[in-house]
């Protein structure tokens, strides 16, 4: 756990937000100086804290119409099935999001897609090719209720 105190708390609220607002938009907001608020923000980043600034892309936007969440339970009886797994996994470019998981499901895959052919296509072609697979189960996402991009602060 990183030292934080309430002013980097603040800085870090703003910067969720906007990731493009200047050092010097976030010191007055927040009530510091410049130069307090960019030696924050540069211990933040440096250990961590601040992984990136990021654009958040809207998929739909870009005509990225279907968004399937796949549960997957691999053959773990055969050696580094999740290492394999994975880095076939990775080179889908549809895959936006992987996950490891202890229990019954081993990884979640989300796939998004421009229509449920094009998801077809993604499926038959690519993903019931991935190494080690013994079951899936695909869950269409209807409606995104809620997203937080951000961590509660």
């Amino acid at each position: 756990m990183h030292n934080i105190d309430v002013i980097d708390k603040k800085i870090l609220r703003l910067m969720q937000i906007d990731a493009l607002l200047s050092v010097a938009d976030i010191s007055e907001k927040v009530g510091v100086a410049t130069a307090s608020c960019w030696r924050r923000i540069g211990r933040m980043e440096k250990s961590g804290i601040i992984k990136s600034h990021i654009s958040v892309i809207d998929p739909k936007a870009l005509g990225l119409e279907v968004e399937v969440s796949l549960r997957i339970t691999l053959d773990k009886t055969q050696t580094n099935a999740f290492d394999r797994f994975i880095e076939a996994a990775r080179k889908v470019k549809e895959v936006n999001e992987i996950q490891t998981f202890l229990g019954r499901v081993d990884v979640r895959l989300n796939i998004l897609a421009r229509d449920m052919a094009h998801y077809q296509e993604i499926y038959r072609s690519q993903i019931l090719l991935l190494p080690h697979i013994s079951d899936i189960e695909a869950l269409m996402v209807i409606t995104n209720v809620m997203t937080k991009d951000g961590v509660p602060l």
